[in-house]
């Protein structure tokens, strides 16, 4: 893995639709050791543009984490208070808006009125690509018009890596059927605008990096395409289902109320690597990531 380089900002983005993980902490501390080992600096980027399961408990659920755990960051909301006056995306819809604006002008968007229900799998099959129904139209949703075929290329630590759009990501929603902006644009807009060049996520959001460097190269200006990856593997409640938001026994919630200390999640996280000694803090589990990344 490339740790010599140096970079100018990473950042933590997770969004607020359920109580968070030990998942979620791990890439926090993953973010937050690459930073260090790069000297990059780390964004607080919440994303709450999904309106129907951001809720304010789980904001202030990230917060309450993020300081009992002892995970530091550089830039973005102290608090609650200046995450609502300040940092929501929410005041960043007219950035949105302008993207969005951008590729409906040249013509990369189509509009979609499929329900949900009508891609069962996931995976569009352009059923209104060639419909021309009008972008204004009410209740449809805006699709990127992509190229299948299209090689992309994209940077990460362990070097480039040339991709082209899975089934899952062809003809992406870029505009919900509700007006607002989906998270493959606004994350595109927002890295832009924040500086951010250095972007960790876990393995599962592979498809999303490559359709999020395939919709940079289409608005002008904009520098997503141009940062660098890593996308560290996950922890798993079974072999086959990763850890999902809930106030589940995952929930650092659920274990704070059941007064488990700092030391006793991070050493769960150790566990769950396969690593069966105790580590007592932030720095412990640090360079516990620093061995695994070294892989």
């Amino acid at each position: 893995m490339l740790l010599h380089q140096t970079f100018n900002k990473t950042r933590l983005a997770p969004t607020p639709s359920g109580f968070l993980h030990l998942g979620n902490v791990l890439s926090f501390v993953i973010t937050a050791a690459l930073a260090k080992k790069t000297n990059a600096k780390i964004l607080l980027r919440i994303d709450d543009l999904d309106r129907e399961r951001a809720a304010p408990q789980y904001v202030q659920d990230i917060f309450d984490t993020l300081h009992y755990l002892n995970i530091p960051w550089d830039e973005g909301p102290a608090d609650y208070a200046q995450y609502e006056k300040e940092y929501s995306q929410l005041h960043r819809m007219e950035l949105y808006r302008t993207a969005l604006q951008q590729l409906k002008e040249s013509e990369h968007v189509f509009a979609c009125e499929c329900s949900r229900a009508q891609v069962p799998d996931g995976i569009y099959q352009g059923t209104c690509r060639n419909k021309g129904l009008p972008l204004d139209k009410e209740n449809v949703s805006w699709r990127l018009r992509t190229d299948t075929t299209k090689e992309i290329s994209i940077q990460t630590l362990t070097g480039e890596i040339k991709a082209i759009l899975p089934p899952s990501m062809q003809d992406f929603v870029v505009r919900k059927k509700d007006g607002f902006p989906a998270y493959q644009l606004t994350s595109v807009v927002d890295d832009h605008y924040f500086g951010v060049d250095l972007i960790i996520r876990g393995e599962d959001l592979w498809p999303s990096t490559i359709a999020q460097n395939y919709l940079s190269a289409l608005l002008p200006g904009n520098t997503f395409q141009y940062s660098t990856s890593y996308h560290h593997p996950l922890l798993l409640e079974t072999p086959d289902k990763k850890l999902s938001k809930s106030a589940g026994a995952t929930s650092i919630q659920f274990l704070r109320k059941e007064e488990q200390q700092p030391a006793d999640i991070y050493t769960m996280i150790a566990q769950m690597l396969g690593y069966e000694q105790g580590v007592k803090d932030l720095e412990g589990i640090m360079e516990l990531m620093k061995v695994l990344l070294r892989r």
